[in-house]
């Protein structure tokens, strides 16, 4: 194996799983560092998805917080929570198995 797709497998799968970092600006962080020092393109993708899928988890964490006060948002947060926590590891596994390709998060809203 190259150097090269080594370091993809190693940036991309850092990319999907620094949402395990922290559920702090950390988890955002790490994938706007390696968008910017990073010149290969299938990592800056995999880097951006990753955005996305972080500012989505924010996005409707804050809306099912709200929802809350009708019920209805404990279930969704629960859903939420375990969405968080495969989808990244789905990501991580299908980078490292396919390193030329980019994993595209499903339903979410891309931002970039």
């Amino acid at each position: 194996m190259s150097n090269e797709i080594a370091k993809r497998k190693l940036l991309s799968g850092i990319c999907h799983g620094s949402i395990f970092f922290s559920a702090t600006f950390v988890c955002i962080g790490v994938p706007i560092v390696i968008l910017f020092i990073s010149d290969d393109e299938t990592v800056q993708n995999n880097a951006k998805e990753a955005l996305n899928f972080h500012l989505n988890v924010w996005l409707y964490g804050i809306i099912f917080g709200i929802l809350t006060l009708v019920l209805i948002g404990w279930l969704l947060l629960g859903t939420l929570g375990i969405v968080t926590v495969f989808m990244p590891i789905i990501a991580i596994v299908k980078v490292l198995t396919n390193p030329n390709k980019v994993f595209r998060y499903p339903f979410i809203l891309r931002v970039l």
